[in-house]
């Protein structure tokens, strides 16, 4: 009977895929919303996430459309030259909630048009409004296609990735981190084939920045004391909740997309890179027991609160503290936690190691 509550239950993607005004979009996103916020008890968090991410990749492809009937329509003409619109984040990863903000950029060709850049200009602001207008809170990292740094032609992507490699300080190693990330949404994909090309190879090419990467990766706030305890906030409007987004997701997607560069894995999810490390390791429990409490911290971020404010959804990465009291879901946390802290410290080994080697 659960199949056939599911297949009745599933989310109107056609109905957003042939939206034909903004209007129509928000009204379609608005539907799937509901209905997978009523899934979210029937189905496993692998199955679930994966359909949320199905929806935010059919909105985010068709606000593109949008985007350029939009411009054409005030006089703007269609897109100069072909482009690609990508994401980034968790977005990249297909690992958004209902609630996740825009992680996105632009890659242009690298074809002559006297009114290229001021176009893509344009389509790149237009863009992120209207997916704010559609319920998609801007980056606060303002990782967007309305920002320069993620609105280039091919051959700028390039020499920005080039001037990152040759940087290890922690702004340009995050980006890089990020950009690992990207994914194709809609336009051309032949950019992006050749987007991944130039960073695989920029990556083979630069085993310091694995190592700045590494150090990065390290970086994570206390999550369990001495006594083995879950540490929750101590102050503020979140005190006495769990930072489900920096406590435990962050530190294992990190923890994980550093082994899969290492090892040239062009995976973006965290659960296909888990799956190609299991393969070359079949042996190595540890990415048994980082499966498990990713599947966890995904359970945990659907469970986060998280507001509505004039139709733009926001959540605030925190597992209130009434969840903590159910004695399952603390168990389940504080595993997860012990294998975020086993991960780190295997991975810091690994750290004094490479810069021993170096001095």
């Amino acid at each position: 009977m659960e199949p056939m509550k599911y297949a009745e239950s599933e989310p109107d993607l056609e109905g957003i895929r042939y939206a034909a005004s903004r209007e129509q979009l928000k009204n379609k996103r608005q539907e799937c919303q509901t209905q997978l916020e009523h899934l979210y008890t029937l189905l496993p968090i692998e199955a679930w996430t994966s359909l949320v991410n199905d929806m935010h990749d059919d909105v985010a492809a068709r606000a593109a459309a949008l985007c350029e009937y939009e411009l054409e329509a005030a006089g703007y003409g269609p897109p100069p030259v072909p482009y690609a619109f990508v994401v980034f984040g968790s977005s990249g990863r297909r690992e958004s909630t209902l609630w996740s903000d825009q992680d996105n950029g632009l890659i242009l060709s690298d074809e002559v048009h006297e009114e290229k850049e001021m176009y893509f200009h344009t389509f790149g602001r237009h863009l992120s409004n209207l997916l704010e207008y559609l319920g998609y809170e801007k980056c606060k990292g303002k990782v967007m296609c309305s920002e320069p740094l993620w609105r280039k032609t091919l051959a700028e992507w390039k020499g920005q990735m080039t001037s990152w490699h040759q940087d290890f300080s922690w702004e340009p190693v995050r980006n890089l981190m990020i950009a690992s990330d990207m994914r194709f949404i809609s336009g051309e994909r032949p950019l992006v084939v050749a987007w991944k090309q130039f960073f695989e190879r920029s990556m083979n090419e630069s085993p310091e920045m694995a190592t700045a990467i590494l150090r990065n990766t390290v970086r994570h706030k206390a999550t369990l004391n001495v006594l083995g305890q879950v540490v929750t906030e101590r102050f503020g409007e979140h005190a006495g909740d769990f930072d489900v987004k920096y406590g435990v997701y962050i530190p294992l997607v990190n923890s994980i997309r550093y082994m899969a560069l290492q090892e040239g894995i062009g995976e973006t999810s965290t659960l296909k890179r888990l799956e190609k490390l299991s393969l070359l390791d079949g042996g190595n429990m540890l990415f048994e027991n980082c499966q498990r409490a990713f599947l966890t911290a995904l359970t945990l971020r659907a469970a986060a609160s998280f507001t509505v404010k004039n139709g733009v959804y926001s959540s605030s990465g925190y597992l209130p503290q009434s969840e903590l009291k159910k004695k399952p879901l603390l168990y389940k946390l504080r595993d997860s936690l012990t294998t975020v802290r086993r991960t780190h410290r295997a991975l810091q080994r690994r750290l004094r190691f490479a810069e021993r080697r170096r001095s």
